[in-house]
């Protein structure tokens, strides 16, 4: 079974990776779930791809952080925050018609919001 299991888990982790350099540019996806769900699947299935995450110049201090210190940069913070709230800002005004869904939108982006603000706010 465990012969199965890791590399299922290295696959989800190398797909996570890609999700969150997808989130990067797409300010409606995630980035930070999907590398916290790449570092747990790679700690449990390969070190050198946790290794590599941690060690990664754009990653790897990102999440270091964020696992360690539960922290964000003030920077790391308004790169998140603006584009967010930009996207979906004006999918609610422009695409999306249903008060409800854009209700839905808005609770998104103010969940996302509280839970980022909450954090530790850290030097580089």
């Amino acid at each position: 079974m465990r012969k199965l299991v890791h590399p299922i888990l290295t696959g989800v982790g190398i797909l996570s990776v890609v999700l969150g350099i997808i989130g990067i540019f797409l300010p409606l996806m995630p980035t930070t779930p999907f590398l916290l769900l790449a570092a747990f699947c790679f700690a449990r299935s390969s070190q050198r791809w946790h290794d590599w995450l941690y060690a990664h110049r754009w990653f790897g201090p990102y999440l270091q952080r964020y696992h360690e210190r539960h922290a964000m940069t003030r920077r790391d913070k308004l790169l998140t925050l603006l584009p967010m709230w930009l996207s979906i800002g004006l999918t609610a005004a422009l695409v999306v018609h249903p008060w409800w869904a854009k209700l839905i939108l808005i609770g998104i982006a103010c969940g996302v919001t509280f839970h980022i603000l909450r954090l530790q706010t850290v030097q580089q």
